[in-house]
């Protein structure tokens, strides 16, 4: 079975002679695929090669990714950025001009500022920027085949879960079609007094009519149409749980079809007997819709 859940983790870490890094990979169940991404500072150019390794390999979920990275200072010590410098200073001229009365900045508080004073390995050429990319890119393919892999192991043990629960459904439409076989004489009781109140609500009746208002009364009555649906929808789940696409979305549909069916064989009942069927159908089914909600 392909079946994937939309819940899993996965991590992976590297290193080379510049930094060394750590993927966490979190996937929890969402309507939808919805990427995140947590980058360090400088590294906002991976977000789009990331949402396109992402959406090649998963259809729904909320994936949240985060990249930690630890540089590898080797005494090159640090220096200050002047481009950097030269904005902040002519931002406080601009400041000093317009708040006469604030008072002067201090050096340490302009050197602190944010980009004004980096070490001096931050500055790598454009190569080494790109072999750095391609690096983390590559650990991080690694545990996105890792997440796939933890999510279709899990998946594989909810379409286990899923079929049990269509097993026990099909059980229980064979006891409702059992009591239904056994007891035609309930079903005929309440078929008659039915007519007989339509009878007494409307006393000029033709034959004709009354044998029509008969059959609607008797096919209303009978709940084996609602278990023919019932076995047709186990045909059809079994059939998405054998697919190679997502299908959490049709089986989440078919779990409200089947709750649909079971609600009318309920309001059939003419004894307690299959009323027990339907609710103990109910019961199944909602398990089943918790289970198959976290399926991709």
């Amino acid at each position: 079975m392909a079946i994937s859940s939309m819940t899993g983790f996965a991590r992976a870490q590297g290193q080379n002679d510049r930094c060394s890094w750590i993927w966490e990979i979190k996937s929890v169940n969402g309507r939808g695929l919805d990427v995140r991404s947590r980058l360090p500072n400088g590294f906002d150019r991976l977000d789009p090669p990331i949402r396109e390794r992402v959406t090649a390999r998963f259809r729904r979920g909320n994936v949240s990714l985060t990249l930690s990275l630890q540089w590898n200072v080797r005494g090159a010590g640090f220096r200050i950025n002047q481009a950097a410098l030269d904005e902040v200073i002519g931002l406080l001229a601009e400041v000093q001009r317009r708040i006469p009365d604030a008072a002067p900045p201090r050096p340490e508080g302009v050197l602190a500022l944010r980009g004004v004073i980096e070490t001096a390995d931050e500055e790598v050429d454009e190569a080494a920027q790109r072999a750095t990319d391609g690096e983390l890119l590559a650990s991080l393919d690694a545990a996105l085949d890792s997440l796939h892999a933890a999510r279709r192991d899990e998946g594989s043990r909810l379409a286990g879960i899923v079929g049990g629960q269509f097993d026990e459904v099909e059980a229980l439409c064979r006891e409702a079609e059992a009591v239904v076989a056994a007891q035609p004489m309930a079903i005929r009781e309440r078929l008659a007094a039915q007519v007989k109140a339509l009878l007494e609500d409307v006393p000029a009746l033709s034959e004709e009519r009354l044998a029509q208002e008969a059959a609607l009364l008797m096919t209303k009555a009978d709940p084996r149409e609602e278990l023919d649906r019932l076995k047709a929808h186990l045909a059809a789940g079994r059939s998405l749980l054998s697919e190679t696409e997502a299908v959490g979305r049709r089986l989440d549909f078919l779990c409200q079809e089947f709750n649909r069916e079971t609600n009318t064989l309920c309001s059939k009942s003419p004894d307690m007997d299959l009323s027990r069927c339907g609710l103990a159908l109910k019961a199944v089914i909602d398990q089943m819709r918790e289970q198959v909600q976290n399926i991709e």
